[in-house]
């Protein structure tokens, strides 16, 4: 953690609201005329679309399981040491990877491909991380889970030293998760919507990454200084043969405060419609409300690291 330079980090799955996030922090640094490193997770990545499914279709005849969520498809390390120089030096060497043909166009490489490494652009007042490994913590990385054709056997050794700890050093952790069989149903439909595989394969792939969503994405949403739960208000309970995803309106949000003396909850209450506590540090809010309880919660969370940017930029 940095008081000269704060890293907000937001942790969650593709779908499960973190564009939400992203939009109203976008709002909350413009009218605070703060200026942040916009950072995505998907540059960590250590393979190309092409090189994953090459790495897949081996992974199967040979019976492993690998995802997007473990340590041998993602830079762990890289991602720590640019968190760690971030808020040391407020900057540090990431890349942008290409998610579809407009955002390749406008990158200038193909899609599911990555620009180089550069450093980040100077004078960002704090660094905004959005992905799946924001508060990721892997202590007990072996070589077990990681083949060594992929992982270089001088950073395996490393890992396995020290582990990978990259929650130390956010300031303020956001997990954004809905409720598992929610989940499965936003993953299902929008691999089916978008054309990119069909529903049985949407719930191979499901299969496939359990392993790396218990042991690397999961163990996150402990960490979180909010955690962000969507629970549906409509039947979810076979989530395999839903006709729809639940909407906004017809789900409820779960909010849990892990330290609950940095809140101002009655005033939290009064500006939410809606909203009431169901144990002291978790609170409900009704699910179209996501955008403005992010604004009232974490606006003064932003003043406070600011705040306290400008105390330590002086000394």
């Amino acid at each position: 953690m940095s008081h000269k330079h704060p890293i907000i980090a937001v942790t969650g799955m593709s779908g499960s609201g973190l564009s939400t996030v992203r939009h109203a922090f976008k709002d909350l640094f413009g009218r605070q005329n703060i200026k942040p490193a916009l950072v995505h997770g998907d540059g960590f990545r250590r393979y190309t679309e092409r090189q994953f499914a090459a790495l897949l279709d081996e992974a199967r005849g040979s019976g492993r399981r690998i995802s997007w969520f473990g340590p041998e498809c993602n830079h762990f390390p890289e991602l720590e040491s640019f968190f760690r120089t971030y808020g040391e030096t407020g900057s540090g060497v990431v890349r942008e990877y290409a998610h579809n043909e407009t955002h390749a166009d406008h990158l200038g490489v193909k899609a599911g491909e990555f620009t180089p490494w550069k450093p980040l652009r100077p004078g960002s007042d704090l660094l905004f991380y959005e992905g799946q490994h924001g508060g990721v913590v892997a202590q007990t990385w072996t070589r077990r889970k990681v083949d060594a054709r992929h992982f270089p056997p001088e950073i395996d050794r490393r890992v396995g030293e020290r582990g990978i700890d990259v929650a130390q050093h956010v300031d303020f952790l956001i997990g954004v998760v809905p409720a598992i069989n929610l989940e499965w149903i936003q993953k299902i439909h929008r691999d089916c919507d978008k054309g990119y595989c069909t529903a049985s394969v949407s719930v191979e792939t499901i299969l496939r990454r359990m392993d790396d969503y218990i042991h690397y994405i999961s163990p996150q949403f402990g960490l979180t200084d909010i955690n962000i739960q969507r629970m549906p208000l409509v039947d979810t309970s076979n989530p395999f043969i839903a006709r729809d995803v639940p909407t906004a309106d017809e789900s409820m949000l779960v909010i849990h405060f892990r330290d609950r003396q940095r809140y101002d909850f009655p005033r939290i209450l009064r500006r939410i419609p809606g909203a009431r506590m169901t144990r002291p540090t978790t609170m409900m809010v009704p699910g179209g409300k996501l955008k403005l309880a992010l604004e009232v919660i974490c606006g003064p969370i932003l003043d406070d690291l600011l705040e306290r940017r400008r105390a330590a930029a002086k000394v």
